[in-house]
C-alpha cells in the first residue's frame, strides 16, 4: 500500500474516531441538558447548533484554514433545505410514535440507503457484506427496540422521515464527490440553509411536542453553560458526520451511528447508572458481532462494498438529485457562472 493510501486510511479512521467521541459526548451533555435541567427544545437547540458551526467554519475560513469553493447554490440550498426537514421530521416521529417504534425507523435507514444506492447508483452489496449488516440491526433491534405502538400519522412520519434521512445522506456523500468539495466547504455552505428552516420550524415544532415555549423559558446559568457546551461540541459532531460519509459510504455512518448508540446505552449505565438489563448486553454484542464482521468484510472487498460505479467515473450522472438540482449535475455548461450563496459573495470567483 503507498503512502497515499495509508494517508487515507488514518484520515479515515481519525474521522470515525472523532465521530464516535463527540457525538457520545454530545449525547450525554443534552441528556443532562434535557432530562436534569428541563430544556426539551430539541429542534430549536439543533439550529443553534448550525449557526454556531457556521459561525466556527466563517471563522477558520478568515483564518485561511480551508479555502472557499463556490458551487451551485440551488444544490447548496436544496441540500440544506433537505437536512433540515429531515431532522425536523425524526424529532416528529420521535413525538407520534413510541421509543421502541422510533428505534426501529432508525434501523431502517440502513436497508433503505441500501436500497436507494441499488436503485439509482448500481452499487453492489455483496451477500457477506449484507449478512453482516443484518447481524448488526439484530443487535441494535435486540437492545433498543421495546415497544411497538403503531398508530397512521407516526407511520407516515416515520416513512417521511426515513427517506428524507437516507436521501440527505447519500446526497453529503454524492455532492462532495461530483464536485470535488471538501467535508468542510460542504458544511460552510450548507449550514446556513439548514439552520435557517431548523430556526423557522423549531418554536412551532418544540412548542407541539412540548406544550412549552422555548422563548419563555427559565434560561438559568446552569441551562446555558449546557446549551453552549452543547454547541460547542456540536461543531466537531457536524464536522465529522460530512467527514465520515463523505471518505467512506452513507451505509458506513449509518453502521457507526449504531456503533455510538451502543456506547451510549454503556455509559449511561456505567457513568449515570441508567438501567441496563441482559437484553441490553445480548442485543450490544450481537451488534459488535456485526459491526466487526462488517468492518472485515469492508476491507477485503473496498470495491463492492464503498464504491460505486458513479463514484469512479467523474462524468456520470446521479440520477437522485438531478431533477430537481444544477444544470452543472446535468451536464450543462461548465462555462456558465455559478451562483453562490450571498454570505459567501467575497469569496466567488470572477
Amino acid at each position: 500500500m503507498g503512502v497515499g493510501g495509508e494517508k487515507f486510511q488514518l484520515g479515515t479512521v481519525g474521522a470515525l474516531g472523532l465521530s464516535v467521541v463527540s457525538s457520545v459526548s454530545i449525547v450525554i451533555c443534552n441528556k443532562a441538558l434535557m432530562s436534569s435541567l428541563g430544556f426539551t427544545f430539541a429542534t430549536t437547540l439543533t439550529s443553534w447548533h448550525l449557526l454556531v458551526t457556521f459561525c466556527s467554519l466563517h471563522v477558520a475560513l478568515w483564518m485561511k484554514f480551508f479555502e472557499h469553493k463556490a458551487f451551485d447554490s440551488r444544490t447548496v440550498m436544496g441540500f440544506g433545505v433537505l437536512n433540515g426537514i429531515s431532522i425536523g421530521l425524526l424529532n416528529l416521529s420521535l413525538g407520534f410514535n413510541s421509543v421502541g417504534f422510533y428505534q426501529m425507523t432508525k434501523l431502517a435507514i440502513i436497508p433503505c440507503t441500501v436500497i436507494l444506492e441499488t436503485l439509482f447508483f448500481r452499487k453492489k452489496f455483496s451477500r457477506t457484506i449484507q449478512i453482516s449488516l443484518s447481524v448488526l440491526l439484530l443487535g441494535v433491534g435486540v437492545a433498543t427496540v421495546t415497544d411497538l405502538q403503531l398508530n397512521a400519522v407516526g407511520s407516515i412520519l416515520s416513512l417521511l422521515a426515513i427517506i428524507t434521512t437516507c436521501i440527505a445522506q447519500i446526497m453529503t456523500n454524492t455532492i462532495q464527490k461530483k464536485f470535488k468539495v471538501s467535508s468542510t466547504q460542504l458544511l460552510y455552505q450548507s449550514c446556513p440553509y439548514q439552520s435557517l428552516t431548523l430556526f423557522l420550524i423549531g418554536p412551532f415544532l418544540d412548542g407541539f411536542l412540548t406544550n412549552q415555549n422555548v422563548f419563555a423559558f427559565n434560561y438559568t446559568s446552569q441551562v446555558v453553560f449546557f446549551i453552549v457546551l452543547s454547541c460547542l461540541i456540536s461543531v466537531s459532531v457536524n464536522f465529522s458526520t460530512f467527514l465520515v460519509i463523505g471518505k467512506t459510504s452513507p451505509v458506513t455512518y449509518q453502521v457507526l451511528g449504531h456503533l455510538k448508540t451502543c456506547l451510549v446505552l454503556t455509559f449511561g449505565y456505567v457513568l449515570l447508572h441508567d438501567p441496563f438489563s441482559w437484553r441490553n448486553i445480548l442485543g450490544i454484542l450481537i451488534a459488535v458481532v456485526g459491526m466487526v464482521l462488517y468492518s472485515y468484510f469492508c476491507s477485503i472487498e473496498p470495491k463492492n462494498a464503498e464504491v460505486s460505479p458513479q463514484q469512479t467515473k467523474e462524468g456520470d450522472s446521479a440520477p437522485l438529485i438531478s431533477d430537481s438540482l444544477s444544470k452543472v449535475e446535468n451536464g450543462g455548461d461548465d462555462d456558465e457562472p455559478l451562483k453562490v450563496p450571498m454570505w459567501s459573495s467575497k469569496y466567488s470567483r470572477a
